[in-house]
């Protein structure tokens, strides 16, 4: 008889508060743990979690392990293993799940092969078979062309990582009851085989292009780091931030930190527009998760147009000036 029963969060926290992607996660977790009829537990690392376990009780969880140690207040991969595997070892989860972001895709296939497990990564929806009572992992493949569905039929935990703003971030309710629980766990520091020596804070302009609502990204066909002053300025009247391709990040018109796709960050905004870039697969696969896209090309061939939901066959040098002007025109209105 299987022992493993529940659904973990292993949550992360962003200058001493639950990041978006916990918050986010805790709603996907607590949807299926009741569809199971089982509790939903959250694991936070760090010395300063505060009452960060109570605020994760808030947002949907029945029990919050909390493991206090200075060794965690950074990620370090080795040490942040260590604890998870653990908790796992001992609590039995049925299902884990980690967010899809630089700690998820480092820490979850080191777990992965630590618990023996099955992982799906950078899943866009998660359900519970109502036969089966498994774990069913939408994710895309082939650059977004297609989407996979697995399931883990008996491996356990069954382990995904879900990509930022594919879900509504969970309602909190400060009335919910549940349990702190400090896990006792140590830490082998022998066992560390990395330290964090510095940290540098990515000085941003405005708004962060993965927190963003909307991103204005421009491609190879901008032409020149002059011509991304466009795409900053249809941004700004937005409330969004910009973002760049892979060439175009590469000619130097846009920082690198700006890079959407497979070899740059993913990104999920209410409204995507892609301005003069071809729709390479590696491009798409950073941006599918958008819930609308807007494509600006003058090549009506663009691979851009096979997943825009709205497209202009055009020059983006006649369009930008007009679109960026009326809106201006409505938003002040």
């Amino acid at each position: 008889m299987d022992s493993h029963k529940g659904v973990l969060v292993c949550g992360e926290i962003a200058e001493g508060k639950l990041a978006p992607i916990t918050i986010e996660l805790l709603g996907v977790g607590r949807k299926l743990a009741n569809e199971l009829g089982e509790d939903l537990s959250a694991l936070l690392m760090g010395s300063k979690t505060g009452g960060l376990g109570q605020e994760a009780i808030a947002y949907g969880a029945d029990n919050v392990y909390v493991a206090e140690d200075s060794l965690l207040d950074d990620y370090n991969s080795d040490a942040y293993t260590q604890v998870a595997a653990n908790l796992c070892l001992k609590e039995l989860p049925s299902i884990m799940l980690l967010g899809h972001t630089d700690i998820g895709c480092d820490l979850a296939p080191r777990l992965n092969g630590r618990l023996g497990g099955g992982l799906a990564m950078d899943c866009l929806a998660l359900s519970i078979d109502p036969a089966t009572k498994l774990l069913v992992s939408t994710r895309p493949v082939f650059g977004g062309n297609a989407h996979a569905t697995m399931v883990s039929r008996s491996a356990r935990p069954q382990m995904a990582t879900v990509r930022l703003k594919t879900a509504p971030p969970a309602e909190r309710n400060d009335s919910r009851q549940g349990q702190v629980i400090p896990e006792e766990g140590k830490i082998d520091p022998s066992a560390l085989k990395v330290r964090v020596v510095d940290r540098i804070k990515e000085e941003v302009e405005g708004v962060k292009l993965e927190d963003a609502e909307v991103v204005v990204s421009g491609g190879r066909g901008m032409g020149s780091a002059q011509n991304f002053g466009m795409l900053r300025e249809l941004a700004n009247v937005l409330g969004g931030a910009v973002g760049a391709t892979r060439p175009a990040c590469d000619e130097g018109w846009a920082p690198a930190t700006l890079q959407v796709g497979q070899s740059g960050k993913a990104v999920s905004p209410k409204l995507y527009i892609a301005v003069a870039l071809s729709g390479a697969m590696s491009h798409i696969a950073g941006c599918l998760g958008s819930k609308v896209i807007v494509a600006i090309n003058k090549d009506k061939e663009a691979n851009i147009f096979n997943v825009a939901h709205f497209g202009i066959v055009a020059d983006y040098k006649e369009v930008l000036p007009t679109l960026t002007a009326k809106l201006k025109e409505l938003l002040s209105a």
